[in-house]
């Protein structure tokens, strides 16, 4: 059995006796296990590998790990377990005050000289690198004045064990206080700020801000309340092919791969697919997943990849039925987010204020021509997709009838709308705004495939290519329309944040591919 070499007390050296060398070095501090002795008790505090974690730490089975935003004044005076990451530690005297943090919630923490503590104990808890993951066991107490830097704002924990389980480096890339500072804080006091390139070259990091937190949860959300809302619509999920054999949307903006003996294309949108689908009966169908889009554009809006949220659907008399869908789904999100993601959205509201988003139901929808006219005619100096929430009062809204020239070759020409005999001038195409920015792009589509051939002989387009797209609507096709919507503005805009990279996870544009 290994012996303890009492000579140098921190860190202990294991020696084994046979064998004369070293058996294995540990930085444990004070620390035991039950079957060691010589100890003559359990450990209190340590510093542990992995390896060390499942061979030295205290066989208990029965532990029960709470999570911090179960930290509240009903477990008063329970001893209980947590696992956090250190946020910031302070010593003062013969104490140590930290502040553990698990995901957007966290809570104070004390270490004190006393019976349940030794100093050594007190100076390695003020040692801990910040971002280092403990386990501690602590008892809870009520504290007399919320604590209000954090979110357990009725309860400390009073520490007794404390083990660190991994150990971050002394030196972070950035400070996640800096990256939670309120807009223009920092420049007001001299304090630092992180700008968006050092953030998104250290991604992981800036992830575990409680702002980054809060924005991702929230995104899930918006994924999760769209996807419920259409399947209580009676809508199936569909998954469609990233790798296709032309451009989606008749454009040039498309990235090539090579496909063993030929080119191949990421697809802009599962736009071809979802009508083949409306056309193999599905009647509707949506879908979530990434988008490629070989735009340069360096814009606070713009990604090279992004998740569409796509919707495509038969109608029964008119296009305007897929508009209501649609809109009715937003909307269904818009009050999904509002009662149930408050939390989230204060706490990005702090670091990033704004307005709070405003839609009303129904929707507002008006067409193309008339409301650049009625913006014009009230002497509002506008551009076509400018914010009409000044004269509506809402931050959600559609136009419609959009110029034909500007669409993609299956938007459906508005037949009531023609220049010449032959010549339509406007669509049955529609945009949908948050905060006057475009997050959706819909229309009714073509679904007669001698006017799908000739739109797309119009285009340029290799009928070669998009042979079986075309070939689906020769066997009957129903009238039908959609949309894509771009999940990060959504998120962005609802938020009233002012860049779509903050709302990407790992956001890829013309100039970042990693990380």
């Amino acid at each position: 059995m290994p012996q303890i070499d009492t000579a140098k007390p921190s860190p202990f050296v294991i020696r084994h006796r046979e064998w004369g060398d070293f058996y294995a070095v540990f930085h444990i501090y004070d620390f035991c296990s039950r079957n060691m002795s010589v100890c003559g008790g359990k450990g209190v505090y340590g510093l542990l590998s992995c390896i060390e974690r499942c061979s030295f730490l205290p066989c208990e089975p029965d532990r029960v790990l709470v999570r911090v935003q179960k930290l509240t004044p009903e477990k008063a005076d329970q001893l209980i377990w947590v696992r956090a990451r250190v946020h910031t530690s302070r010593a003062k005297g013969k104490q140590c005050f930290l502040v553990l943090r698990q995901q957007q919630f966290n809570v104070q923490a004390l270490v004190a000289v006393g019976e349940r503590a030794s100093k050594q104990m007190v100076k390695f808890a003020a040692n801990i690198n910040k971002e280092s993951i403990v386990d501690v066991e602590a008892m809870v107490r009520k504290v007399e004045q919320k604590i209000d830097s954090c979110t357990q704002q009725d309860v400390e924990l009073h520490i007794e064990r404390i083990f660190v389980i991994s150990q971050a480096e002394p030196r972070l890339p950035l400070q996640l206080e800096d990256c939670v500072r309120p807009d223009g804080e920092g420049d007001e006091d001299g304090r630092a700020t992180v700008n968006q390139d050092t953030r998104l070259d250290n991604r992981v990091i800036d992830l575990r801000t409680t702002t980054s937190q809060a924005i991702f949860r929230l995104q899930s959300g918006v994924c999760q309340l769209f996807r419920d809302t259409l399947t209580n619509k009676g809508f199936v999920e569909i998954q469609t092919p990233k790798i296709i054999s032309a451009a989606s949307e008749g454009g040039a903006n498309v990235f090539t791969v090579s496909y063993f003996k030929t080119s191949a294309y990421l697809a802009q949108s599962p736009q071809l697919y979802k009508q083949m689908c409306i056309c193999a009966d599905f009647d509707k169908v949506f879908c979530v997943g990434p988008v490629f889009r070989a735009e340069d554009s360096n814009t606070h809006r713009h990604l090279t990849e992004f998740v569409g949220l796509d919707i495509e659907l038969a109608f029964n008399y008119h296009y305007h039925e897929v508009i209501e869908s649609i809109t009715d789904t937003m909307v269904q999100i818009f009050k999904g987010l509002r009662d149930k993601f408050q939390t989230e959205i204060q706490t990005v509201g702090k670091q990033y204020p704004s307005e709070p988003f405003r839609f009303l139901e129904p929707t507002l929808r008006l067409e193309y021509t008339e409301g650049v006219a009625m913006l014009r005619e009230a002497g509002v100096d506008m551009g076509d997709e400018e914010d009409l929430r000044s004269v509506y009062d809402t931050d959600f809204y559609v136009l419609d009838k959009y110029p034909l020239a500007v669409r993609p070759f299956y938007t459906m020409p508005d037949p009531n709308d023609k220049v010449c005999a032959s010549l339509n001038k406007y669509s049955n195409s529609y945009d949908m705004f948050m905060r006057g920015e475009e997050i959706l792009s819909g229309a009714q589509r073509i679904h007669d495939a001698q006017l799908l051939t000739e739109r797309a002989i119009h285009h340029n387009i290799d009928l070669e290519k998009i042979k079986s797209y075309i070939d689906s609507f020769r066997y009957g096709a129903p009238p039908h329309g959609g949309g894509g919507i771009g999940l990060e503005r959504v998120c962005m805009l609802y938020l009233g944040l002012h860049n779509v990279r903050q709302v990407s996870m790992f956001p890829r544009d013309p100039k970042r591919l990693t990380p």
